[in-house]
């Protein structure tokens, strides 16, 4: 068998490159970063993301060529979910080396998500210490189908579309910590700041459910 030669290794490379070519637009950067949280139908993802469900199939499709995603049928809907935790994994890294390397991001989440103070931040690891010690009440501010897919032990829903109410009835006993897709997720800034501004003590995990997972953190369904 002839091996070697110009040709085959960049036939090699270019199958190597076909992830990082499927991860090159914004708005499927985004449908991975959903789908880490629960898998959903076409027209979930297009409502997510905000764009029609035409657009949304074509980005589907490009990652499932590239083996990103996977699909199951139930009945006459097709629902999308990550391959496996090793595409949830290269998101994760992808995401962290564009916030060490790419010039500018702090300034684009800044206008997203608005002003951060890193004091009101809790890691993983500060979160589980404080569980132990029965300290905190944890809310879960992504969407109900993001909940009911799986969600940090002990955690309360309350979804951004109740936020009004919910975020008012939890226990006045304990600090809050809010969490959800993770560290460029508005909904948890949102729940701190709203609690915040009622003089509770509110933090937000630095992390999302896909980062607690990976690090063999317990999940609840």
């Amino acid at each position: 068998m002839t091996t070697g030669g110009r040709e085959a290794k960049d036939a090699l490379f270019d199958a190597l490159a076909s992830i990082a070519r499927a991860l090159s637009s914004g708005r499927r950067a985004e449908i991975v970063e959903l789908l880490a949280q629960a898998e959903r139908t076409v027209e979930q993802v297009a409502e997510a993301i905000e764009q029609s469900v035409a657009n949304t199939s074509h980005h589907l499709r490009t990652l499932a060529r590239a083996g990103l995603v996977a699909t199951r049928r139930d009945g006459t809907h097709v629902h999308y979910r990550l391959a496996s935790d090793d595409v949830a994994a290269v998101w994760l890294a992808l995401r962290r080396v564009a916030a060490e390397q790419v010039g500018g991001l702090e300034q684009l989440a800044h206008a997203y998500l608005g002003e951060r103070d890193e004091e009101l931040t809790i890691t993983r690891e500060e979160l589980v210490e404080r569980l132990a010690r029965d300290e905190l009440v944890v809310i879960d501010v992504r969407p109900e189908l993001e909940y009911a897919a799986g969600h940090l032990p002990g955690a309360i829903s309350v979804p951004p579309d109740r936020f009004g109410v919910a975020l008012d009835e939890l226990p006045a006993d304990r600090d809050v910590v809010a969490y959800c897709r993770g560290p460029y997720c508005v909904y948890a800034d949102q729940a701190v700041r709203h609690l915040r501004d009622r003089g509770r003590r509110a933090l937000r995990l630095d992390d999302g459910l896909p980062e607690w997972r990976l690090a063999g953190g317990p999940i609840e369904r």
